[in-house]
């Protein structure tokens, strides 16, 4: 049997696999949007963490990250240390949300944001920063099962086809199983994703070098400039480096696909221990990253698309059955953030547009058969972005983050009580300027002093915001001792209620 056929075979045996799962979950299922949605509240630890860890690790991670080690060497690890970022953030962010979100029956980033400042104006509005910079991590997901297909099938299934396959199946057991069906596809898929990236790096690395010290040798004498800082054509700058970890950490947190998965939880508990965790997985999957990339440097050093580099490697010099397996695992990293993603769209849209503004009376059934339309609009929309854009991974997913960062002035209002409160003019006026300095530090005059533009547009977004807050109407006496009340009592006791008293 030819290689190819073997290799793309064991990666549609993995599609039929979580299409079972979808139909799975869909007979679990009750007409009720908060099942469809939120998995009923009740998620444990385990599911939610391999559901949140297969969300983070992507095709940004199986194939962007390995390409950016190949472009721009190690300076990515030193990014990484947003990873230990976003477990604190959980650890203390995460528990607010789920606290709040437990409390007064949030669903979405606008539920909670247009409750607490008091405006329909934040609700679109953050509802439609949330979907618009979450398509471009549709593109990221889409792109990377293109690539994926394409390389197992030696071509023979062109990109086109291969990322409107694997798109469709995504699409599939999300709209027969809701929210279930993603935590439990991504369960396998987490596990999958782990083992076969380190399985494939350390076969790469001792089939070409003899092992990983041998690799890194190699990469010391042939290529010495990926070993430094900052880098290859001089990328990893300190200004980008810290840019990056800002937009890697909170601005991937403030995305949708995130902040709804800690309404799911079904205790604080499971929130912090997701936060100790989480950055295990998160970083302990870089070095086969490294290792991917780097090696992938002298052994293939002329390759068109740097992002390809890892199923390309794999092909020339691993066995058909093993690259077979190992690009499932690839497909399940891309698949895994691509349904959650999907669904945090849909979420958002079903949830902060048609239930709010289209049919606020609609039956439960209604809203979740909406909610699948959705999907497919969504499914086409990604489609066509991922088939007519091609950048590189990582730097789709840097932008996609520095867009949610932009929410992250009024989240931190509402999440850490102050006597100086944000506005909602103060909350809109800050959103509007950080995206539009975006554009001008990114697409006009990208990364202005070797700063990230993601730094330049919430720096811009925190300022506005302050000072329009300062002359303008704060969230009424009762909306603030209702929400932040609450807060401060999930964190101090009950006794904390005195002291929001005493600031509004």
């Amino acid at each position: 049997m030819q290689p190819w056929v073997v290799a793309t075979g064991l990666i549609f045996i993995y599609l039929l696999i979580t299409i079972v799962l979808g139909i799975v979950a869909n007979r679990r299922l009750s007409v009720d949007l908060e099942d469809f949605l939120l998995y009923g509240r009740k998620a444990g630890f385990v599911v939610l963490y391999l559901t949140v860890v297969a969300t983070y690790h992507s095709a940004f991670a199986f194939l962007g990250s390995g390409g950016f080690f190949y472009t721009h060497g190690i300076g990515f690890w030193d990014a990484g240390a947003w990873t230990v970022l976003v477990g604190a953030i959980t650890y203390v962010l995460g528990t607010r949300i789920w606290a709040l979100g437990k409390r007064f029956k949030y669903i979405t980033p606008a539920d909670m944001l247009a409750d607490f400042y008091e405006s329909e104006a934040v609700r679109v509005v953050v509802a439609i920063v949330s979907v618009l910079f979450t398509i471009l991590y549709i593109q990221v997901q889409a792109q990377g099962l293109g690539y994926i297909l394409s390389v197992a099938s030696g071509d023979r299934i062109p990109f086109k086809v291969g990322t409107l396959i694997l798109m469709v199946v995504a699409a599939a057991y999300l709209m027969a199983g809701g929210l279930r069906a993603v935590y439990w596809t991504d369960v396998v898929q987490a596990v999958w994703m782990y083992v076969a990236i380190w399985a494939g790096a350390l076969v790469l690395a001792y089939k070409l070098f003899g092992g990983p010290l041998q690799l890194w040798r190699r990469v010391a004498a042939e290529r010495p400039d990926l070993l430094s800082l900052p880098g290859p054509q001089g990328y990893f700058t300190p200004g980008m480096w810290f840019g990056l970890m800002i937009v890697l950490s909170f601005g991937i947190v403030f995305q949708p696909h995130i902040m709804i998965r800690y309404n799911t939880a079904a205790s604080a508990r499971t929130i912090k221990w997701l936060g100790a965790t989480t950055p295990l997985f998160l970083m302990t999957l870089y070095i086969p990253a490294a290792l991917v990339g780097l090696g992938g440097a002298i052994a293939m050093p002329n390759i068109a698309n740097p992002d390809r580099i890892f199923p390309e490697l794999l092909f020339t010099y691993a066995p058909a059955w093993l690259t077979g397996i190992i690009l499932a695992g690839a497909t399940a990293a891309a698949m895994s953030t691509l349904d959650s993603i999907l669904h945090a769209n849909m979420t958002v849209l079903t949830r902060d547009v048609y239930q709010r503004y289209v049919a606020p009376d609609a039956s439960q059934g209604h809203y979740i058969l909406v909610g699948r339309a959705i999907v497919l609009g969504l499914l086409v929309v990604g489609y066509i972005l991922s088939v007519t854009t091609f950048q590189f991974l990582v730097t789709v997913v840097a932008l996609s983050g520095a867009g949610a960062l932009q929410l992250m002035p009024a989240i931190l209002g509402v999440c850490f009580p102050t006597r100086r409160l944000l506005t909602k003019a103060g909350v809109l006026a800050g959103i509007g300027t950080g995206l539009v300095t975006l554009y001008l530090t990114i697409v006009v005059a990208p990364h202005p002093l070797g700063l990230h533009g993601g730094v330049w547009s919430v720096s811009a977004n925190f300022i506005v915001t302050f000072i329009v807050s300062r002359f303008t109407r704060p969230p009424s006496p009762e909306t603030v001792r209702r929400i932040h009340g609450e807060l401060e009592r999930f964190v101090y006791g009950e006794d904390a209620t005195v002291a929001v008293a005493g600031r509004v």
